[in-house]
């Protein structure tokens, strides 16, 4: 048997124990590199030094320390607070909200971000005697559709900034074109207006809420000094450069620094904020790297891109809408990040083979997997988070209360952003 057959039934297994065992799929990932390795597809310090992007993880592990800052600096909820304060009515101050949690969470993690404005959204569904279901639903699907927006918002995007060569500033304009920032944007636009549809019902008057304190604006300053690096970074280098890796785990260090020694929190608070980071992920990205890459090598992504290339038969617009509607459905059910790093090559190989411009069909892929992760409660971790959320409070929700908002949601913000990336890129 060739090797690249062998490796392809490692990865179907890796895929199988993932979506079966979503709370192993670190110990999926691992399993399945090591077995690459010891299969000699790689060796160790091509799979270690080559495979794995560590400024990818750099980028990662800072922007998540920052973005725990953030959280315990409170800036987040202040602004939430004076976002209801100034709304003229609660329809327009829930969907100010919404879309306050979808721009927080194109710089920070899509979790953290979920968990800091949840209390806010819990807060206020009280005081209006209002069901929270949707509400906590809202933030979920809206930090999931932001989270592509920019390099730092969620790993697909860093992957794909790997995989195209993009640089921060990239996600903004590229080519002298308005980038994946401006799609994702006309698709929070489309989100908002679907939700004050929906909100609007649940009244037209003023609600006063009590604001909160803010601990310190240094985490923010962390925030801004890490955009503004990127951004700077980005004018000298391609893609996600070691300079941009070292930059931002490096304020995340600081951070922590001043975490211990300037707000004197104690040794105990600091291991709990660095131990609760998402480590599980972390790894899962070193195994996928690192399987991904052996499949490459071995020309089966090739393969792939040359047999869907014969599906589509050289009509663009089918390719496009294939990719776009495969990806909402399998990232609706399964982790999109293997999928993406599978598919960008793939997507890239047909797009070129057409003689069109990649970034159509990679845009394509990125929009369709990341917001269909809306699709199902359990197609994004912000999802889980926001259920859990809920269950906590004694509200429990099943997989039909969540479609019946996510699927709409889904249809109506991929087909917005879909038709800004069609107009802007063919």
């Amino acid at each position: 048997m060739e090797m690249k057959w062998i490796v392809l039934a490692i990865a179907i297994a890796m895929y199988a124990v993932v979506v079966a065992f979503p709370q192993r799929k670190a110990w999926a990932t691992l399993g399945a590199a090591l077995l690459v390795i010891v299969l000699g597809v790689v060796t160790p310090m091509h799979a270690i030094g080559v495979l794995v992007n560590w400024n990818v993880l750099m980028i990662y592990v800072g922007s998540l320390v920052i973005a725990e800052l953030f959280i315990y600096s409170r800036v987040p909820a202040r602004i939430a607070d004076n976002i209801v304060d100034r709304s003229p009515n609660v329809g327009i101050a829930i969907v100010a909200i919404l879309m306050m949690t979808g721009i927080i969470s194109a710089f920070v993690e899509n979790v953290a971000t979920v968990l800091v404005m949840a209390p806010i959204a819990l807060a206020l569904s009280k005081k209006l005697k209002m069901n929270p279901t949707y509400f906590m639903v809202g933030l979920a699907v809206m930090a999931n559709l932001q989270g592509t927006a920019t390099l730092v918002g969620d790993p697909p995007s860093m992957i794909f900034a790997s995989y195209a060569k993009y640089g921060f500033n990239d996600f903004f304009f590229f080519a002298g074109r308005p980038s994946i920032f401006f799609a994702v944007q006309i698709g929070m636009l489309a989100g908002a207006v679907f939700f004050y549809h929906y909100f609007m019902k649940d009244g037209k008057g003023k609600v006063e809420i009590a604001r909160e304190p803010i601990v310190s604006l240094v985490p923010s300053w962390l925030l801004i000094l890490m955009i503004l690096g990127l951004a700077i970074t980005s004018f000298f280098h391609t893609g996600i450069s070691l300079a941009a890796g070292v930059l931002v785990m490096v304020l995340g260090i600081v951070g922590l620094v001043w975490f211990r020694a300037i707000r004197k929190e104690s040794r105990a608070e600091t291991f709990k904020m660095i131990k609760g980071l998402d480590w599980e992920t972390i790894l899962f990205l070193i195994g996928i790297f690192i399987v991904i890459g052996a499949i490459s090598e071995t020309g089966l992504l090739t393969d792939f891109a040359a047999f869907l290339g014969g599906v589509v038969g050289g009509n663009v617009l089918l390719g496009f809408v294939v990719i776009i509607g495969v990806s909402v459905l399998i990232s609706g059910f399964v982790d999109n990040v293997p999928y993406i790093i599978v598919m960008l090559p793939v997507a890239a190989q047909l797009a070129t083979a057409m003689n069109l411009m990649p970034e159509l069909y990679m845009f394509a892929l990125l929009i369709g997997s990341c917001l269909g992760g809306n699709l199902t409660p359990f197609g994004a971790s912000a999802n889980i988070v926001a259920v859990g959320l809920l269950k906590k409070q004694g509200v429990q929700m099943n997989f039909l209360q969540w479609c019946k908002i996510g699927v709409p949601f889904t249809l109506f913000t991929t087909a917005a952003a879909s038709l800004f990336l069609w107009f802007v890129w063919r």
